[in-house]
């Protein structure tokens, strides 16, 4: 694992997005190739050697995409001219923590990451849950914790060690809403550099908050204006839908931007 960041070079990248409010649908079937994925490989264990829960398959984006409205478009993949293929030049590491309250969608937005389709019914992480993307120019490692009440005593350990934190909001449980910006504010007190990235999950769902809501009761408007923290709308489909959500492409397309 990389040593984490530091200071000089969080303060590098003084980058501002807009707020993000997409909340359309895509086929599932163009998910992965709007992102540059190709077919998952083998799971991998991230951070000093832990075990996952229900590891989820990584997949590799074969460039670093490029926006061109809600779609994106990446370069062909070359042919192999023989089975045999060449050795991997040793990438540079970047560490994502995923983070959020159970049932937020954490693990379902790893798996449309990683090119694979949701699962259906919630499904908690009792553990760890971790995914790895390279990219052209690095590899993403991605890192979940469970949410449960005893498992986020855990995440401030790991807060300090990655260098783009994701906290997921499931934008239509009103009721736990603020035990989510409880959990978030302590994050965000942990390291002050550290970018931020809220996800308003589940976007799609009637009774779901709008956007400008969860900033308020997320009480992300009083946050420092030098801080980057970001908060962007996700819409991720229920299994057997056909339909992936094209935020999570914008989310991926930050995650990049934070992570060069």
């Amino acid at each position: 694992m990389s040593g984490g960041r530091s200071p000089g070079d969080r303060q590098a990248r003084p980058i501002r997005l807009p707020v993000c409010f997409a909340v359309a649908q895509l086929p599932a079937a163009r998910a992965p190739a709007l992102m540059g994925l190709r077919a998952p490989t083998s799971p991998e264990n991230l951070w000093r050697g832990l075990d996952t829960n229900h590891g989820v398959s990584g997949a590799v984006p074969v460039v670093t995409p490029k926006a061109s409205g809600h779609s994106l478009t990446c370069a062909p993949q070359p042919e192999d001219e023989d089975d045999e293929e060449p050795a991997l030049e040793e990438l540079e590491q970047r560490e994502v923590l995923v983070l959020g309250l159970d049932g937020s969608g954490k693990s379902t937005f790893l798996r449309v990451l990683s090119g694979k389709p949701p699962l259906e019914g919630h499904v908690p992480t009792w553990g760890f849950n971790s995914v790895r993307l390279p990219t052209k120019d690095f590899e993403v490692d991605l890192l979940e914790i469970g949410g449960s009440q005893n498992l986020r005593f855990y995440w401030k350990e790991f807060v300090n060690e990655v260098d783009v934190l994701v906290f997921v909001v499931d934008s239509a449980d009103r009721l736990r809403l603020p035990w989510a910006r409880q959990e978030l504010h302590k994050l965000l007190d942990k390291d002050p550099d550290l970018p931020v990235v809220v996800v308003a999950n589940k976007q799609d769902l009637s009774e779901a908050m709008s956007m400008a809501e969860l900033q308020q009761e997320l009480g992300l408007q009083a946050v420092d204006n030098q801080r980057e923290v970001f908060l962007l709308a996700a819409s991720i489909a229920p299994a057997g839908a056909g339909f992936a959500d094209p935020g999570t492409v914008h989310i991926w397309r930050l995650l990049l931007e934070l992570l060069s």
